[in-house]
């Protein structure tokens, strides 16, 4: 096995709770040496339990300095001349009276990288800007749930997620650049980037967002969740081909002006009820089994158990903890994933 992409490359992370940690143990994951410079208190997701401060942050560093100190702030520099990387995951005011910025840090090293992982923006103050909060102030809970019912919020932290990759990702460009710099990824503008052909829809052609039963897509029909016999099934059908290998399977005759994306989006209630109809005919399963073998995009709602025991091979062993794995496949190098950090074990 070959050493990881990452090895040789240096990370330090001054975060909290989920977005920041999230994208260093990605990049840990990959073989950066990541140091988590906590407080002596340490990072807040250790009161929340011990599996929840694994499953972000396996295999780092942890290294405890009080940065609102002289002595903090000069181990701090001392770490930065041998980095190539800082990502900081704290409110606008706590990174700038900290010192963690690139105009902050660049005098200890001119090629550092400096990302700053917050809610609006580096210069925005510090609106309170957890998760939940960021998916209902850019239309994300808006968008979801039932049309007859109130807005609603998937059932994980999306946004801190998809802000942790954002950030991981404008790290290591910065990195490949070979140029110091800072980076600022916002919550925010991650969340309204994810609604892209939503957006675009508003922006171009007018179009107001709405939500449909079943978690039903804009443009495709049928695409959406339907009750089954027993179970849900989620069926994607994004093209004629789908169309005709899921009609022939279900044995739907007799209906005709379906045969076009745009005939079946013209008439998507019919559409639906005769896909409905047809799907109460057998489980969700069964469905799903019938399906895929043709190509069909179908597959049966499944809870997280049951999704995690029909994917043993994502399961990892950091130290004491059963993790899920890095999404990342890299052909001839295998994670070692080790264990979480205590508070300050490395120094």
């Amino acid at each position: 096995m070959s050493a990881g992409p990452l090895a040789g490359i240096r990370i330090l992370e001054v975060g909290h709770i989920l977005a920041g940690p999230y994208a260093t143990m990605l990049l840990a994951d990959l073989g950066a040496d990541v140091i988590k410079i906590e407080p002596p208190t340490g990072d807040l997701s250790r009161q929340v339990s011990d599996a929840y401060f694994a499953s972000i942050n396996r295999g780092k560093r942890s290294i405890c300095l009080d940065l609102t100190t002289p002595e903090g702030q000069d181990r701090l520099h001392e770490l930065v001349a041998d980095a190539h990387a800082l990502l900081v995951n704290l409110k606008p005011s706590a990174i700038h009276r900290l010192g963690l910025t690139y105009e902050a840090l660049r005098k200890w090293n001119e090629r550092i990288v400096c990302v700053a992982l917050t809610g609006f923006g580096l210069s925005a103050g510090d609106h309170p800007a957890f998760d939940y909060v960021i998916q209902a102030a850019t239309g994300v809970a808006a968008l979801t749930g039932d049309p007859d019912g109130p807005p609603t919020l998937p059932g994980y932290s999306a946004a801190d997620n998809s802000a942790g990759l954002a950030a991981a990702l404008g790290l290591l460009a910065q990195i490949v650049s070979g140029r110091g710099g800072q980076v600022e990824v916002s919550l925010r503008d991650v969340m309204l980037s994810q609604l892209n052909y939503r957006a675009s829809a508003y922006l171009n052609e007018g179009v107001h967002p709405r939500r449909l039963p079943f978690g039903a897509h804009s443009f495709y029909v049928p695409a959406q969740l339907f009750p089954t016999a027993e179970g849900y099934l989620a069926l994607f059908i994004t093209h004629d081909g789908f169309w005709r290998s899921f009609v022939a399977e279900a044995g739907i005759t007799g209906v005709s002006g379906f045969d076009t994306m745009a005939e079946r989006a013209a008439r998507r209630e019919e559409v639906l009820a005769v896909v409905t109809e047809a799907l109460a005919r057998d489980t969700a399963a069964s469905w799903e089994a019938r399906l895929r073998p043709l190509g069909v995009p179908a597959a049966a709602v499944r809870t997280l158990p049951e999704a995690l025991e029909a994917t043993p091979e994502m399961i990892v062993r950091a130290g004491d903890f059963r993790l899920v794995g890095s999404p990342i496949r890299i052909a001839g190098y295998e994670p070692e994933y080790g264990p979480p950090p205590r508070l300050g074990e490395h120094g």
